[in-house]
């Protein structure tokens, strides 16, 4: 295998992982996956990510408060990640994934309880051994979050390489005060997603899921070509 096709396949294994087994990611992997995704781009080489990686206790503690404050609501976020209202085409896809989500895990349209209970399974890290929170400087601008998106690339790709899985996750942007209470990140900084890592339950069916996508020639404009 070419390294090229090294790289699609890597590309092409990552998922967005749902269910994760309790076997241990040692602290070890986790440096080493953070310093290859550090290899990421970044203008001026200005480096904006900074993460914080929990396991054990400290991983549990937060889940559980951040449980707690899903039962009554969540904050108000400090960013728009969705667009309000939203349009199409990206209304139609979120929709089709969602369905497709729901589906496999026998929750019928409507059910806003079961819903409600599965969106909290983000907050337990879908039950991954690690979990982690990535924030930046809030003086920052619009380039050094392009460059943050990267990274973050970057990292789910190593991990994928070493076998591991993954699942990116904006839904513990809302619970920012929750989670500034359980690790050292101060007003200064802003929440932007946290991630679970870890090996994935296969015989979970939400890991079932897979997604479309757009070929090239429906999103690229290809000119100059002969």
């Amino acid at each position: 295998m070419t390294a090229f096709n090294e790289v699609e396949r890597i590309l092409s294994e990552r998922r967005s992982t749902r269910a994760f087994l309790q076997t241990p990611v040692a602290r070890a992997t986790v440096e080493e996956l953070l310093d290859a995704a550090a290899r990421a781009p970044s203008g001026t080489n200005m480096q904006p990510w900074r993460c914080h990686v929990l396991a054990g206790d400290r991983r549990r503690a937060l889940s559980q408060a951040l449980v707690a404050a899903h039962a009554e609501g969540p904050g108000a976020a400090e960013l728009d990640y969705y667009p309000a209202p939203a349009f199409e085409p990206y209304l139609s896809r979120r929709r089709t994934l969602g369905r497709a989500l729901y589906g496999l895990l026998g929750i019928e349209r409507g059910d806003h309880a079961a819903m409600h209970a599965q969106h909290a399974r983000n907050l337990v890290f879908f039950d991954a051994p690690v979990g982690l929170i990535f924030t930046i400087d809030r003086r920052l601008k619009v380039g050094s979050w392009l460059d943050y998106g990267m990274f973050l690339q970057s990292f789910m790709l190593a991990a994928r390489a070493r076998g591991l899985a993954t699942c990116a996750q904006a839904a513990f942007a809302p619970y920012h005060a929750v989670i500034r209470q359980h690790i050292p990140a101060t007003q200064s900084e802003i929440v932007v997603c946290g991630m679970s890592l870890g090996y994935a339950d296969d015989s979970a069916p939400e890991n079932r899921l897979t997604t479309d996508r757009e070929p090239a020639r429906r999103f690229a404009t290809f000119l100059g070509f002969d």
